[in-house]
This record gives structure tokens, C-alpha cells and sequence, in this order.
């Protein structure tokens, strides 16, 4: 009797087991098949061009004299999307490209790993495929920071300025003794598998902006939803994470050049260590010497461009007038 309780316990148990991988399964291929539908209903809305045989996704608003190229933080699943209300403020009285980097938006996800290296080459080729003309003033978010960085330094000819957005630095790991962020490599399944379009279905509101109703369009939102469910979590994104260390280490010695102006936008956080840093003093040992060069905080999100884009766009205007009076 004992003998066939336990077989009938495992027959129920490996019913049990089979059925949810059966679900797990057609979730998988509902997720694809959806995917594909959401493609054909959101195409890019910029241009795709070829870089290392892959497609990547460039674009451009604006027709003014400078051109502002913005550079997206880790894991902003869709940059255009996302920098949407400052590109249409910047957009004004500037020519505002974004480039979304392997991995983001309507790019492709591709094989090379995210070192510091592979990722400016891509960005200055995209430029190139795409016939933007330098030289650029950067405006890197937080992870961009160090790219733009690298950037500055290899080809100090092809940028003017750099603008941060609560950007990331190499140095800030030692001046706040802290760890360089990584993500677990399991993540790299949560695009393909369909569990970020599941996240979506449970939070959606975590995928999205945090802002006023209104900044950001009904179109836009839904894009968003449907490029997280894609692009949420994918293997170039836990790469670009799990980089960040090797990415520090091999810029932590290079500061702007002397003669570039430098922007930061600081966000205003109460937050004091014990000997006294905090974001605003450390970005200040990043201030080149250009008289151009200063910070701006701001009361607001790590992402600033959510909320105080106009007050963003007027500053880079500011900064970008003084950059002629000064050349």
C-alpha cells in the first residue's frame, strides 16, 4: 500500500510539474508571437543603420547649428522614448540625435561584449552611417558618463562639450568606497523567455516614466510597454552591468580635456557621508578648467529628464551660448 501511495504521489507531482512547463512553453511562444505583432505596430521612428553587420537605431530632431548627441543610462530599455521630452525641448533651437546603443529600443542585440571600447566605436560608426556631422556635444546619463569620458579623451577633435545627466564617472567608485554595480547572468533570460512582458502585466507602472500626466504621450507609453517586453533584461544589458568594473579601470586615470566645457546636472540629494561628500562635491573634482565648465543641481529623480526638461533645456542653452563667447 505504501509502495503505490508513493507512485500515485509521484504521478501527481510529475503531472503537476509537466503542466507548468507545458504553460511556461506556450507562454514562451505567445510572448514571440506577440512580439512580432507589436514589431510590425511599432516600427523604429528614427533611422536604422548598419554597424558591425547589425542594425542599429538612430534618431534625430532638430535642425540648429550644435548638435546634441544624448546617451542613455543602463537599462533604459528605450532612449528616444524615454529622453522624448527634452529631446522636444532641446529640439527647438538645437539638432538632437539619440543613439540607441546594441541592446536598446530598435537596435539590434548583438554578440560583442559592452567594453568601453566596442561600445564608443559603435556610437561614433552609428554617427557616421547615420551622416551626422561632428564635432558633438555629448550628454551622457549615468552609466554614458564613463563612455563619454573615453569619448573625450580618444577624439577630443569630434566633441565640443559635455553635458551629464547625473552621469556616472570612473572615479566615483573610490571617492564614495563603494562597489561597481553588476547584475546576476540569469537576467540575460528574462527578454527571451517573456518574463519582463509578465512583469509588465503585474507592474506596469514600474516600466514607465515617473512623471507628471501629460509629459509623455499615450503612444509613447504604450512603445515603451511593448520595447520593455522585448528588450527588458537582455544578455547586452546584464553584459554593458557586469562590465562597468573593467569599463572603470580602464578610465579611471582620464579627466576631460583641460580646454572642454563641462556641464553637470546634479540631482539635490540629502545624502552627506560621514566626511562630508556628497554628488555635487565629487563632480566638482570632474569640472574641467574651461571657464565654461560648472554644475547645475536640481530637485528631482536620478532620471532629471523625466521632470525639469525645460529647466534642462534653458540651462544647455546657457551653457552652449557661453561655449561661443568663450571659443
Amino acid at each position: 500500500m505504501k509502495v503505490k501511495r508513493k507512485f500515485r504521489t509521484w504521478i501527481i507531482v510529475r503531472n503537476i510539474l509537466l503542466t507548468i512547463v507545458a504553460l511556461f512553453l506556450v507562454w514562451i511562444v505567445f510572448h514571440h508571437v506577440l512580439k512580432v505583432y507589436e514589431q510590425t505596430q511599432y516600427p523604429p521612428i528614427g533611422q536604422i543603420v548598419e554597424v558591425d553587420n547589425q542594425n542599429m537605431h538612430v534618431y534625430t530632431k532638430g535642425d540648429g547649428v550644435n548638435t546634441i548627441v544624448l546617451l542613455s543610462g543602463l537599462g533604459t530599455t528605450a532612449p528616444v522614448l524615454d529622453f522624448e521630452p527634452l529631446i522636444n525641448e532641446m529640439a527647438k533651437t538645437n539638432k538632437v540625435v539619440v543613439v540607441e546603443t546594441f541592446g536598446y529600443g530598435w537596435s539590434d542585440i548583438t554578440t560583442k561584449e559592452r567594453t568601453v571600447e566596442n561600445i564608443v566605436e559603435e556610437i561614433r560608426m552609428a554617427l557616421k552611417k547615420a551622416n551626422i556631422e561632428g564635432p558633438y556635444i555629448l550628454m551622457p546619463h549615468s552609466v554614458s558618463g564613463i563612455y563619454s569620458l573615453y569619448y573625450a579623451n580618444k577624439y577630443p577633435a569630434e566633441i565640443d562639450a559635455v553635458i551629464g545627466i547625473d552621469a556616472l564617472f570612473p572615479q566615483a567608485i573610490d571617492y564614495f568606497n563603494e562597489p561597481a554595480p553588476t547584475l546576476p547572468k540569469f537576467l540575460r533570460y528574462v527578454a527571451p523567455t517573456g518574463i519582463a512582458r509578465l512583469a509588465l502585466f503585474i507592474n506596469p507602472e514600474g516600466f514607465l516614466p515617473i512623471a507628471d500626466d501629460g509629459t509623455y504621450s499615450e503612444e509613447n507609453l504604450k512603445m515603451t510597454k511593448a520595447i520593455s517586453a522585448w528588450k527588458g533584461g537582455n544578455k547586452n544589458v546584464v553584459n554593458e552591468a557586469n562590465e562597468i568594473k573593467n569599463n572603470i579601470n580602464k578610465t579611471v586615470d582620464m579627466t576631460f580635456p583641460s580646454n572642454m566645457p563641462v556641464l553637470l546636472f546634479a540631482t539635490k540629494k540629502d545624502k552627506v557621508t560621514e566626511d562630508g561628500k556628497n554628488n555635487v562635491t565629487f563632480y566638482e573634482t570632474q569640472l574641467s578648467n574651461s571657464p565654461s565648465s560648472k554644475i547645475e543641481t536640481l530637485e528631482g529623480h536620478h532620471y532629471l529628464h523625466w521632470t525639469r526638461y525645460k529647466e534642462m533645456s534653458k540651462q544647455v542653452n546657457k551653457f552652449i551660448d557661453s561655449l561661443i563667447i568663450t571659443k
